[in-house]
C-alpha cells in the first residue's frame, strides 16, 4: 500500500508538472520573432506592470511590443559593441530619481505593491532602461548640434509663454540656456534614434504573433 501511495503521488506530481508547463506555454506565448530571437507575452506583461508602476497606466500590448522590438535592436547593437553595463552607483542614482518622482515614499511603495513588482524587479528594469539610454546617448549625441539661435527661439516660444501661463516670471535666458540646450540635445538624440530604429526594422526579419499568443 505504501508503494502504491508513493506511485500515485509521483504520478500526480508528474501530471501537475505537465499541466504547469501547458499553463506556462499559454502565459509565455511567443508574441514576436526578431531574427533568431523571440519576445514572449510575459515580456509584455512585465513592461506593462513597470509602466503601471511609473505612470499609473500602461500602453496597449501592441504598443509595448513595438517598444520591446526597439529595445531588442538597441540592446543587440550595444552588446555587439561591448558597451559597458552601468555601475551600481549609476543604477542607484537612477533608482533614487525614480523614487523621488513620487510624492512620497508611501506612494512609491503603494504603487509598487499595486503593480506586483518586487524591489529587485524594479531595480532590474531601471538598470536595463539606463543601459539602453546610455548607449543611445553615446551613439547619437556627437551628431547633435544646437546653435545659439535655436536656443533663443526655444526660450521665446516655449519657456516664456509657459512661465506666463503659470503666472510666473520666466527665468533669465542666461540662467536657462544650459537647460534648454540639453533639452534640445535630448530631442535631437530621440529624433535620430527614432529614424535609426525605423531603418533597422526595415532590414530585420520580424514576425508578430500577438493575437495568437494572447488567446
Amino acid at each position: 500500500m505504501r508503494g502504491l501511495a508513493i506511485r500515485v503521488l509521483l504520478l500526480w506530481l508528474l501530471l501537475a508538472s505537465v499541466g504547469g508547463m501547458a499553463a506556462q506555454e499559454i502565459v509565455d506565448g511567443i508574441v514576436a520573432r526578431v531574427e533568431n530571437d523571440i519576445i514572449l507575452l510575459s515580456d509584455i506583461r512585465a513592461l506593462s506592470r513597470y509602466q503601471q508602476f511609473l505612470d499609473g497606466k500602461s500602453e496597449t500590448d501592441a504598443q509595448i511590443l513595438e517598444r520591446l522590438i526597439d529595445q531588442w535592436i538597441v540592446r543587440t547593437e550595444a552588446n555587439v559593441s561591448r558597451f559597458p553595463w552601468p555601475s551600481d552607483a549609476e543604477i542607484d542614482r537612477d533608482l533614487e530619481r525614480v523614487q523621488k518622482s513620487f510624492a512620497s515614499r508611501d506612494e512609491y511603495e503603494a504603487r509598487r505593491k499595486q503593480s506586483g513588482l518586487s524591489v529587485a524587479e524594479i531595480r532590474d528594469m531601471v538598470a536595463v532602461q539606463l543601459y539602453l539610454s546610455n548607449y543611445l546617448d553615446s551613439r547619437f549625441r556627437p551628431g547633435v548640434q544646437i546653435d545659439p539661435k535655436t536656443i533663443d527661439d526655444f526660450y521665446q516660444k516655449s519657456v516664456v509663454p509657459r512661465a506666463k501661463a503659470r503666472g510666473q516670471e520666466p527665468p533669465p535666458l542666461d540662467t536657462a540656456r544650459d537647460f534648454i540646450q540639453e533639452a534640445l540635445v535630448q530631442r535631437g538624440i530621440n529624433d535620430q534614434a527614432d529614424q535609426w530604429l525605423i531603418e533597422s526594422k526595415a532590414r530585420l526579419h520580424i514576425e508578430k504573433f500577438l493575437d495568437e499568443a494572447a488567446k
